[in-house]
């Protein structure tokens, strides 16, 4: 048996504007890495963390990579325990599904020191439980697509790879600013029309049966968020403009990513979204804020053992 193994997840685009908490994508270049050792003691504990720019709870259930790995003990009554050593290399507060990296890129890497390891479907449960300690909710839309790759929509209990063109691809961009998880979620509570609720519904499904389809045009008709964005858009400056810029580069859709404040855009080609890279970073800039920006394919690689 293998007594040590190493993981990396990639950073991830949360929401994708109208699949609020369910809907996600990886984003490749960027991500963190974690190392886990069986230890015969019965317990889960972190040994380091390397590369965050503030304290991160270095006790394991605080932790989101040692509640998911206590978790993972606890259900399959494991006699031994595992050290964590977690190598940060998503920003904090990004929009970019930090906290969901270091506790699935564990879980990938603790699996690999079992006798029978697990599917990466029945990992969920696990990463939603270690997701929940940072966020306050067991939401999986970071979760799923780095555990599988690629787009995938993730309900409480089941992911599905949502099938999208190759061709296809997404622009990240993070401005140097930080906008934490449970401000951005504080910023949601108050009242919904009903209308609201058909419209991004109408665009959810837009969405999915255009990436199904392999249909544009459908994407472009409903990558549309009618009810976050309007509420998160304030927090983020330099947001609009940001926007304005993917969207004049030929974007089939942008928001933000995650709970910000990170901005996505998705394009119909690899090209396309280069180009309109420094063209977000710019407005970024404008607004006072120097940035980040990574191109990569929708269908990119989820986690994996290095």
């Amino acid at each position: 048996m293998k007594i040590t193994a190493t993981a990396f997840s990639p950073a991830s685009v949360g929401n994708v504007g109208v699949g609020f908490d369910i809907l996600g994508h990886v984003i490749e270049g960027v991500g963190d890495t974690v190392t886990v050792r069986r230890i015969d003691a019965s317990e889960v504990r972190i040994a380091a963390i390397r590369g965050a720019t503030i304290d991160l709870p270095m006790d394991a259930p605080g932790n989101t990579a040692g509640a998911s790995l206590i978790a993972l003990r606890e259900a399959l009554e494991l006699p031994f325990g595992f050290e964590i050593e977690i190598d940060k290399g998503i920003p904090l507060g990004s929009g970019m599904g930090g906290s969901a990296a270091s506790c699935v890129a564990a879980l990938v890497a603790a699996n690999e020191l079992l006798e029978t390891p697990l599917s990466r479907e029945a990992l969920y449960p696990f990463a939603l439980t270690g997701e929940a300690v940072a966020s306050g909710g067991r939401h999986g839309d970071n979760l799923g697509p780095m555990l599988l790759g690629g787009l995938v929509l993730s309900t409480a209990e089941r992911l599905v790879r949502i099938p999208v063109p190759d061709a296809w691809h997404s622009v990240l961009v993070h401005p140097d600013a930080i906008l934490e998880t449970r401000r951005a979620r504080g910023a949601l509570k108050g009242h919904y029309a009903l209308g609201e609720f058909v419209a991004q519904s109408a665009n959810l499904a837009l969405v999915l049966a255009g990436c199904h389809a392999g249909d544009a045009a459908l994407v472009r008709a409903g990558l549309q968020d009618v009810l976050v964005e309007p509420r998160r858009a304030p927090l983020i400056a330099g947001f609009d403009a940001a926007k304005r810029a993917a969207l004049q580069a030929g974007a089939m859709g942008a928001s933000i990513s995650g709970a910000g404040p990170s901005v996505f855009g998705w394009f119909e080609t690899r090209l396309q979204a280069e180009a309109a890279a420094p063209a977000i970073q710019a407005a970024f800039a404008a607004a006072g804020f120097g940035s980040q920006a990574w191109v990569s394919p929708i269908n990119s690689a989820g986690a994996k053992v290095l």
